[in-house]
C-alpha cells in the first residue's frame, strides 16, 4: 500500500513539471511585448553568448550578457547614460515552450521581481 501511495504521489508531481529547456534561447532574435501606461510596446533584441542588442521605441542599446547558469543571466548596459542604466538586470527563465519563454527580472539585489514573456522570432 505504501508503494502505491508513493507512486501515485510521484505521478501527480510529474504532471506539474515545467519545461525549462533554456539552451534553445541563449542565442537568436527575440521579441518582448509589455504594457507601459496602458499601451502595448514591443522590444526586439538579438542575443549571442556575450552580447544583447535591443531596439525599443526607435532606440538601440547594447548590453553584455553573463550567463550564471543555463536559465539565468545578468545584463549590463555597455554605454549607460545615467545611474539607473548602470544597474545590472538579473533575468531568470521560468519556463519554456517551442515559441519562447516566460521569465522574471529585477535589478541585481532588488527583491521586487517583474515577469514577462519573450517570443523567439528567428
Amino acid at each position: 500500500m505504501k508503494k502505491l501511495i508513493v507512486l501515485f504521489t510521484l505521478s501527480l508531481i510529474s504532471c506539474y513539471n515545467v519545461e525549462r529547456d533554456c539552451k534553445d534561447f541563449k542565442i537568436g532574435k527575440f521579441e518582448f511585448e509589455q504594457e507601459i501606461d496602458g499601451k502595448k510596446m514591443k522590444s526586439v533584441f538579438e542575443r549571442n553568448d556575450t552580447l544583447q542588442i535591443e531596439t525599443f521605441n526607435g532606440k538601440t542599446d547594447t548590453a553584455s550578457v553573463r550567463w550564471v547558469n543555463d536559465c539565468e543571466y545578468i545584463l549590463q548596459k555597455i554605454h549607460p547614460k545615467n545611474m539607473q542604466e548602470k544597474k545590472a538586470v538579473q533575468i531568470k527563465i521560468l519556463s519554456t515552450n517551442k515559441e519562447g519563454y516566460k521569465f522574471e527580472y529585477s535589478f541585481v539585489g532588488d527583491p521586487k521581481k517583474q515577469t514577462g514573456t519573450v517570443t523567439k522570432i528567428d
